[in-house]
């Protein structure tokens, strides 16, 4: 007896956490996977050992834009969401520093997104897949030509 008393609020405590925010007697809120996708982005670049977020490709282009006056990288770089009614999933592409436990940068990350993505949206984020493409080594500068000492 002692048992199903114990488990019932732990159910019900996870049941408002999740529905409780979102859908309520006074209307529901829906949240665009945009949102979920630039919070994930944001929290990622938070932690130490991340160097950058999405494949060659896409950090290729975001150099493109980058260089264009007015034009900023997008949040959303690397990451790919889906986003249900009161659930969702990200997977991260991410480029790491050179020297740092890959297993530790993904324990942080995953912990610093679910915090995030959960706490900001109401969300339940069930999962965090993360794919490490690329290594930056020391002595790497993305983008920036060596300077030759010649005037410009």
């Amino acid at each position: 007896m002692a048992e199903t008393t114990s488990k019932a609020p732990a159910a019900t405590a996870s049941k408002d956490k999740t529905t409780g925010a979102l859908v309520t007697a006074q209307g529901s809120t829906t949240i665009a996977d945009t949102v979920v996708q630039k919070i994930a982005g944001l929290a990622t670049r938070e932690v130490a050992g991340v160097h950058a977020l999405g494949g060659g490709v896409s950090r290729a282009f975001s150099a493109i834009r980058e260089r264009i006056p007015g034009a900023t990288a997008s949040a959303g770089q690397g990451v790919s969401v889906e986003v249900g009614e009161k659930q969702a999933a990200v997977d991260l592409q991410i480029v790491v520093e050179y020297g740092v436990s890959i297993a530790d940068v993904a324990r942080s990350v995953r912990r610093t997104v679910i915090t995030g993505v959960e706490r900001m949206t109401g969300l339940e984020v069930v999962e965090v897949n993360i794919a490490v493409g690329d290594l930056r080594l020391p002595g790497e500068d993305e983008g920036e030509s060596a300077d030759t000492g010649r005037v410009q």
